[in-house]
């Protein structure tokens, strides 16, 4: 199972996985795939916690970091606190949040848009410099950006460090303009994918990110989007791969960050119930469907803020709802939802990180052989 990506990272199989957990982080690297923390889930002094207990738990195996630095964005430019962005979020959508609450049978309180926001809605002019300096002072061996091109001074430093740098594309005109800026590896995240994406599936993407990259430079490609099996591993390179980038597979296993009932919702969900909403950030991601993404696609939702508000305004509260949701709060658990891919439809039991790995890697290797003895025929 080696690839170009194999070499470039130090890896024995070309599976990366993006998680918001160290565990899965870590599990990941250790089973001799690579572990992609998401940095912008933390703050600084979180980020340096969380990556000194990595580097304590892989033995020197490789992983990486992922950092959200939308090229576009509330209050950009103008050197904004977390007081001050808060204060920018619209007073209609506090009023659906507090009604959607009461309807649920959940005090409103003064959750939407309180200070006691999650940290993965970090994102200001300084926010991401101030996670990548923490992320260089560990020996991380890759640096992924998304939302956009990575901004000069990441790809500097990723050049200055000898790290990779990778970014995440949906069209094919995205990822032309990610090789024009110098990225290393591409990500060509299908519409399939939990998560911030867009339009085209996977199975188109893929090979037009290729093809369309091809007459500038070799840059080698990652693909994502609702791969949970080493079936859907061995077709993505089948495509032209050179690997995958894999998310929702691992928010079902012991180690994962997803809250508890969450969880028991992705296991019971088939690939339908997820849904592409502006209901958790501002831009399109998909999610679990469920009472609050169907609310803020609903008439009466006042629509969704751009990113970071409509963060800063959900996050307290579905983090809250996620508490009462494990308590068996009824309309806590109507509410309760996670980015998620279509994957989810093939996500039927609960295990854990390595288990995945070991199931991922036999899988690919069937469906290797089944393509080596249909060539043959």
């Amino acid at each position: 199972m080696k690839s170009p990506i194999c070499d470039m990272l130090g890896i024995d199989l070309p599976l990366l996985a993006f998680s918001h957990c160290r565990d899965v982080v870590a599990a990941v690297t250790n089973a001799g795939g690579f572990g992609v923390l998401g940095a912008s889930s933390h703050a600084p002094e979180q980020l340096e916690h969380e990556l000194a207990w990595i580097d304590d738990h892989v033995n020197g195996r490789p992983y990486g970091a992922d950092i959200l630095v939308p090229e576009k964005f509330a209050g950009k430019g103008e050197g904004l606190d977390g007081a001050a962005m808060r204060a920018l979020i619209g007073q209609p959508q506090r009023d659906f949040v507090a009604a959607l609450l009461e309807e649920h049978g959940i005090e409103a309180g003064n959750a939407a848009g309180s200070s006691g926001v999650a940290a993965s809605v970090m994102i200001s002019d300084t926010a991401g410099e101030e996670l990548l300096d923490v992320a260089f002072r560990h020996p991380i061996k890759l640096i992924a950006s998304a939302l956009g091109t990575p901004p000069a001074f990441m790809i500097e430093r990723a050049r200055s460090a000898g790290v990779p740098i990778a970014a995440l594309v949906g069209a094919r005109e995205h990822a032309i303009r990610q090789v024009n800026a110098g990225v290393d590896i591409l990500v060509a995240a299908g519409t399939e994918a939990g998560g911030h994406c867009g339009e085209v599936t996977t199975m188109v993407l893929v090979p037009e990110v290729i093809d369309a990259i091809a007459p500038i430079r070799k840059v080698p490609v990652l693909a994502a989007g609702g791969i949970v099996t080493g079936r859907q591993m061995a077709a993505a390179i089948a495509l032209g791969a050179d690997g995958v980038w894999t998310g929702s597979v691992w928010l079902t296993t012991e180690e994962a960050e997803t809250a508890p009932y969450t969880k028991q919702k992705m296991i019971a969900a088939t690939s339908r119930d997820t849904v592409r909403s502006r209901s958790r950030t501002g831009k399109p991601s998909r999610q679990l469907k469920s009472g609050w993404t169907q609310a803020w696609e609903s008439e009466r939702s006042p629509g969704a803020l751009p990113m970071p508000l409509q963060s800063l305004l959900s996050e307290p509260v579905l983090h809250r709802v996620d508490k009462l949701a494990e308590q068996g709060n009824p309309g806590a658990q109507e509410l309760a939802t996670y980015w998620v891919g279509q994957g989810v439809g093939l996500m039927n039991k609960a295990t854990t990180v390595r288990d995945v790995v070991y199931e991922m890697a036999q899988d690919f290797a069937a469906a290797a052989e089944h393509l080596a003895d249909v060539a043959d025929d």
